[in-house]
């Protein structure tokens, strides 16, 4: 287990990162309901796992009329999962474009 003081060192280095943007002046800010605003990562503000459907990994739910509600999830906002994410884009694109060759 980590110590206190790497922990907030490792977030310190995410927080000031290009894998960490926050944008507390949007008119929609923020616009998942969250106890800590300052870690609120607006970097993906329109989740790239969306098109994955059940697939994507997070907290959603279906709406009677069939759209996928995601007012609960804040995985792509949390600055932990900012590698998640970048290695969930590389494998789906990677098995996509196996599937084009007819690899699978």
């Amino acid at each position: 287990m980590k110590g206190r003081k790497e922990m907030h060192r490792n977030e310190a280095k995410i927080l000031n990162s290009s894998s960490f943007f926050c944008n507390s002046s949007c008119a929609y800010f923020p616009c998942h309901a969250t106890t800590e605003p300052d870690r609120f990562n607006c970097l993906f503000c329109y989740c790239p796992l969306y098109s994955l459907g059940k697939n994507c990994g997070g907290s959603y739910t279906y709406l009677d009329n069939g759209i996928k509600d995601c007012s609960f999830c804040d995985f792509p906002h949390d600055p932990e999962n900012y590698e998640r994410i970048l290695k969930r884009l590389s494998d789906e694109y990677q098995k996509n474009s196996n599937q084009k060759e007819g690899k699978l």
